[in-house]
């Protein structure tokens, strides 16, 4: 009988030894181990980032070319989605399908973009009215919250390429990041949007919330004592003239092409305009769709820095400074034309017919082929006719300091190098030769033909050393910040001095002046403004040649320089000259006087997407 008791008490004393250490483990875990009581709070906590306000972009005079407005993203965590929830009332309060809500749920959660772990962004850009009929019943549907965010508006919808556009980060951007960026933020993909991310972006705030049981909001935690604010980005002043900017694209509706225009005491860009463009208040919608799918215009494309073209004429000024520079030719050689530049053996190079050219002024003002076919084979035989890549090479160094053949650090996203051959890509094209390759290969450079390519914005810049009479600051379309002393880069700064004499640019210049008044480029005359430009006629092997123009006023103390090329549209007398001589007239006058509004009401109403539409003639 006492072993029996004996027993009972072991037992007893086992339970009471067993029950005590599960107590002590559950205190441990509850009350002690910080692992769980991080988790407790978790469940009670939710960590909402503050975004902060994007930075505003205005013009050069103070006008709204990008402001935020309010919206909402809707964003999702997919593992706290109730598998029970109304659908059908969610989706009508979003003003959605069902076909939508499963579509947008639908991830590839193996490629690493998307996480059911992981926020994400359900539905962007939701309206403040749309948003009012959802968030009193928001807590219905755990999984889902918001944000709010700031939506770009454009006040003018003009400068779509230059301004640019934002969209979601992807994976890349945001392992990329240093953190700055997670899944749902957006960020500048092209033109200032994107050149001036850093800057406009801010920095984001955070605020700890306390949640009840079932998602709903009761208050802040600890006081706020753990929040921050967000700093908003920096407010941009830009160079652009936005009245200037409109009109500009207004005079290129129905158009292929691109217009840069300059000011040339300081490489601000007055206007920048890239033909097709779209209204930037589109982006996002379905209709920016359709655009994007547009391959035949290719609207997306910006012309002014990417595309990369012959410049054709425009090119016999830069050309004639090189020349002079290096003794080739001087000011005063007169040249007879016959209509045609003879090679040797019957072949030939046509020229048009003109007056006489008695100097390297007459031969820009007439636009004489024969003269620079001429010229380029006397430059390119200086040094020794046996040896042409010296004096190819020769050229090209020149042509490099007038920022030709490479990026000239536009402050716009994706330019384009251009080209400029040299004699290595010579030596590499004709490397079967035996003789190697001669001057007469490559005459057609001389006019700006050939393999010769620019973008437009170096065109301009041309211009803009030609009028400087001998030096460029970097084009740049950075004025300055609304709300901060920094100054703007260096390199938008600091003049770029040319290896050419002071003295060689006034015949080049007077020649660009009587192109105007009794020349190739007569459309651009102003009774009043010495106007200084010159037409090219850029050949397209595959249709209608384009029309190039590239000028700037006044000829003393110019205040904008500027190259407008339309694609497919003939001579460049035919509709680059009056669309350039219309924004000249504009800029400097702020009106276009009557007996010029029937270049501006033809450029108006012109339609080069469609052939038979042409309606100016020389």
């Amino acid at each position: 009988m006492k072993n029996l008791e004996r027993r009972q008490y072991i037992v007893i004393y086992v339970f009471i030894i067993a029950a005590a250490a599960l107590m002590l483990k559950v205190a441990s875990l509850q009350l002690f181990d910080s692992k769980y009581t991080g988790e407790t709070k978790s469940a009670a906590l939710y960590k909402q980032t503050i975004l902060p306000s994007r930075g505003i972009l205005y013009d050069r005079n103070g006008e709204l070319l990008v402001t935020n407005a309010p919206s909402y993203d809707i964003m999702v965590t997919y593992r706290n989605i109730n598998p029970a929830m109304d659908t059908t009332e969610f989706c009508s309060l979003l003003g959605i399908t069902k076909e939508d809500f499963t579509r947008i749920l639908s991830k590839d959660w193996k490629s690493g973009q998307y996480s059911k772990s992981v926020p994400f962004v359900f539905l962007s850009k939701v309206s403040p009215e749309r948003f009012a009929l959802l968030k009193e019943h928001l807590y219905k549907f755990p999984g889902f919250f918001y944000e709010l965010r700031s939506t770009r508006t454009y006040p003018y919808a003009v400068g779509a390429h230059v301004l640019g556009y934002m969209s979601e980060v992807d994976k890349r951007v945001i392992e990329q990041s240093s953190g700055k960026y997670t899944m749902g933020d957006y960020i500048g993909r092209t033109g200032l949007e994107r050149t001036y991310e850093d800057k406009l972006s801010g920095i984001k705030g955070v605020a700890y919330v306390l949640k009840d049981n079932l998602g709903r909001k009761v208050g802040s935690y600890d006081n706020g004592r753990l929040d921050s604010m967000a700093i908003p980005g920096y407010d941009l002043r830009t160079s652009l003239d936005v009245k200037l900017q409109e009109y500009a694209e207004k005079l290129f509706v129905n158009k292929r092409g691109s217009l840069v225009a300059i000011d040339p005491s300081t490489g601000e860009i007055l206007a920048m305009v890239s033909a097709p463009t779209y209204d930037p208040n589109i982006v996002g919608t379905r209709a920016f769709d359709t655009i994007i799918r547009d391959n035949a215009n290719k609207p997306i494309f910006d012309r002014s820095v990417k595309a990369e073209y012959p410049p054709g004429s425009i090119f016999k000024c830069l050309f004639s400074l090189v020349a002079l520079q290096k003794g080739v030719t001087t000011a005063d050689r007169g040249m007879a034309c016959s209509g045609a530049y003879y090679i040797g053996g019957g072949k030939f190079q046509k020229c048009h017919r003109h007056a006489p050219i008695g100097n390297i002024s007459a031969a820009i003002q007439y636009s004489c082929n024969s003269y620079y076919y001429h010229l380029m084979r006397e430059m390119v035989n200086f040094y020794d006719p046996r040896k042409p890549g010296i004096g190819l090479d020769t050229l090209v160094s020149y042509l490099n300091d007038f920022g030709l053949g490479r990026k000239l650090g536009v402050d716009n996203t994706y330019e384009n190098d251009g080209f400029v051959p040299d004699s290595k890509f010579y030596d590499k094209v004709y490397r079967r030769e035996a003789t190697g390759w001669k001057a007469t290969y490559m005459l057609s450079l001389g006019i700006g033909q050939g393999e010769l390519q620019l973008t437009t914005v170096q065109m301009a810049n041309i211009a803009a050393i030609i009028a400087n009479r001998g030096f460029y600051i970097t084009p740049h379309l950075l004025k300055g910040y609304m709300n901060s002393e920094d100054l703007i880069p260096e390199e938008f700064r600091k003049k770029n001095i040319m290896r050419i004499d002071k003295k060689h640019f006034e015949p080049v210049i007077n020649g660009m002046q009587a192109a105007v008044t009794a020349g190739t480029a007569t459309r651009a005359f102003l009774d009043d403004i010495e106007v200084c430009g010159k037409t090219g006629t850029s050949q397209n092997p595959f249709g209608e040649d384009h029309s190039v123009f590239f000028a700037f006023a006044p000829k003393n103390n110019p205040k904008i320089a500027l190259a407008v090329f339309v694609e497919n549209a003939g001579f460049g007398a035919r509709y680059a000259v009056p669309i350039g001589g219309l924004i000249i007239e504009k800029y400097l006058t702020d009106t276009i006087r009557p007996s010029r509004k029937f270049l501006e009401e033809a450029m108006f109403n012109s339609n080069l997407l469609l052939p038979q539409d042409l309606v100016v003639e020389d």
